[in-house]
């Protein structure tokens, strides 16, 4: 890219996506970044097209119908730089066309360089298909036919801090060799295989695998037991996608020499604008993306970044492995009227083989959305004990160590330092009432203390994503602005109680001068509308034995924003129960449903 960002006033984007190809145009209007439109259609990767290029086209077509300004020249290609008032100053582009970026990671201990390397993959946007390390009590045979079944589209083996033992990491690399695995794409070519590991190690790496494969050093993920460098291995796994994976993908050679930035693959440029958000205002965030097939949970703590790939949490595909993992008492928790369990086994059984239908009545609305918030609940149990301090560092212990039991490997997720929780996907970006989705992330993420609620508007985060690492200004301003839905901010104690007893006072000085006030009991929610763009001035006194972010009993003083549901109190509880009974369990949950107004009140009566 050859123009600095003060020169770049027009930007196109598009992400191709495994069925739809999405394209946005953000232009400098004053002295900001504004979106301007947003066009899609249909990904071309698959016969009979087999040229990506083609969904491309089609969907920037589209913004250039509907903005009016000239995109394309007759011959099909997109104009850039931009002059006279037609074409783009740069064009770029993310993609998890074709399956994404699936790979396989290898290390020497299981909870440690393992997972450091996992860490490295997911973090670059790969699906992790499988982890093989030297302790996973896999005999080698069968470590062997697991490469050969997966054919991933790349491996990454790390292993042992510079200076330490070499044989454990030379004996993955021969075991890599003697499977001799192929990748999933492209005959012609061998498989890339990233070697992050100590450095003494290299030689003895080098003669199995230099012949076998397409061997790539770089420095080890894990120099010594205290630090993670991972940016070389992610920063690598970002090359050979482009080299190896895309440029074996139908016209993607094409699309690549279109691009003004390498293709990010979308997972990865999503975590990149959260992590841009979350340094650029220097707090800490959680964004969810839920899909028909995966959900991706992205976390920034203590100013460390972590992404997980739950691989088999999705609201259409994936919909029955919900069911499965969570059990049917889990999910029926959430339904508000009596439903017998074969009824829902049904409705999941036609879910999962008719994946695009949406519901059509309220009872299957309140159940996929009851489906959904264990997903995601499942998908942030799964994150919180992967993002967590290094394991295997030896720290110096006081006496008043012995008494804490947060050892190495604690997880960083706090939520009670969370300062944004963000909502992404179809089940939630897409929910007939913002306060549904509001309820989701209430209800799966259980945030503690004051922690604003966002959703993704039109799912443009991945496009901003790749955007973020060129153009830092135009990327937040539209995040902030265009892309996401402010929904309100959501006050909750943490704390058990008795149903009845006062939970918290609270008072809210609303901008016209009213002020809301009163006291909530444990086991209520609360509702106070507050526009988007509004602030308020909380005073909060929580009951003895309840902390809202200053210690238990500790009155709490904060400006707090609005959105389109507003300001969500919620005394139930951390942790979190629903009453045991049917009758009384289904009575709470409409109660909380009527305050929130989630759906409609005669409808609610009804069932």
């Amino acid at each position: 890219m050859t123009k600095s960002p003060e020169e770049i006033n027009v930007i196109l984007a598009t992400d191709c996506g495994s069925t739809t190809t999405k394209a946005i145009l953000i232009e400098k209007r004053g002295k900001e970044y504004r979106l301007i439109v947003r066009g899609e259609a249909p990904t071309t990767v698959e016969a009979p097209f087999e040229d990506v290029t083609m969904g491309v086209l089609n969907a920037v077509a589209e913004v250039e119908e509907l903005s009016g300004r000239k995109l394309l020249t007759p011959q099909g290609k997109i104009i850039s730089p931009a002059k006279n008032g037609e074409g783009t100053d740069i064009y770029i582009s993310t993609s998890s066309a074709g399956g994404g970026l699936q790979m396989m990671v290898a290390g020497v201990v299981r909870s440690m360089t393992a997972e450091s390397a996992e860490r490295a993959a997911l973090g670059a946007g790969a699906i992790v298909m499988d982890v093989i390390a030297s302790n996973d009590k896999r005999l080698p045979h069968q470590q062997i036919e697991r490469i050969r079944q997966l054919r991933p589209d790349m491996i990454l083996l790390s292993g042992g801090i510079d200076g330490g033992t070499t044989t454990h990491v030379a004996q993955l690399a021969e075991l890599i060799a003697a499977a001799d695995p192929k990748p999933r794409l492209g005959i012609g070519y061998k498989l890339p295989v990233i070697y992050a590991g100590n450095v003494d190690a290299r030689e003895a790496v080098k003669a199995p695998l230099a012949a076998k494969t397409d061997l790539v050093i770089v420095d080890n993920i894990r120099p010594v037991l205290e630090r993670e460098n991972l940016k070389p291995a992610r920063d690598k796994i970002h090359d050979l996608f482009m080299e190896h994976v895309m440029a074996q993908a139908p016209g993607y050679k094409t699309l690549m020499s279109w691009t003004d930035a390498p293709i990010m693959p979308t997972p990865g440029a999503v975590g990149e604008i959260i992590k841009t958000i979350a340094e650029k205002e220097g707090i800490e965030a959680v964004g969810v993306d839920i899909g028909g097939a995966t959900t991706d949970v992205f976390s920034v703590f203590q100013g460390v970044f972590n992404r997980t790939v739950s691989a088999n949490l999705g609201m259409s595909y994936s919909i029955s492995n919900v069911f499965a993992e969570t059990g049917v008492e889990n999910i029926m928790r959430w339904v508000s009227f009596p439903l017998d369990e074969r009824e829902l086994r049904n409705w999941v059984r036609n879910k999962m083989i008719r994946p695009t239908t949406i519901p059509q009545l309220m009872e299957e609305l309140i159940v996929e959305q009851a489906i959904a918030k264990e997903a995601l609940r499942l998908a942030f149990e799964q994150h919180k004990s992967f993002a967590t301090t290094l394991k295997g560092v030896q720290k110096q212990r006081t006496i008043a160590d012995a008494f804490d039991q947060s050892a190495s490997g604690a997880t960083l997720v706090d939520m009670m330092s969370l300062d944004i929780l963000v909502g992404s996907g179809g089940v939630l970006s897409h929910a007939p009432r913002r306060n549904q989705a509001a309820m989701m992330l209430i209800d799966a993420f259980l945030p503690q203390g004051i922690t604003k609620l966002a959703v993704d508007s039109i799912f443009m985060m991945p496009q901003l994503g790749v955007l973020s690492t060129i153009h830092p200004q135009a990327a937040t301003e539209v995040f902030e602005k265009d892309c996401l839905i402010h929904l309100g901010t959501c006050i909750a104690p943490v704390g058990e109680g008795k149903a009845g007893k006062e939970c918290l006072k609270y008072q809210v000085q609303l901008p016209g001068g009213e002020k809301a006030e009163g006291s909530l009991t444990y086991g209520e929610l609360k509702l106070i509308p507050l526009g988007v763009g509004e602030e308020a001035k909380v005073t909060l006194d929580p009951a003895r034995g309840f902390n809202v972010g200053e210690g238990k009993g500790s009155r709490v003083e904060a400006v707090v924003p609005g959105g389109v549901v507003g300001i969500i109190i919620d005394c139930r509880g951390r942790p979190f129960s629903l009453p045991p009974t049917e009758g009384e369990r289904i009575a709470k949950l409409k109660e909380w449903m009527l305050e929130m107004a989630a759906y409609p009140s005669e409808a609610l009566k009804r069932v």
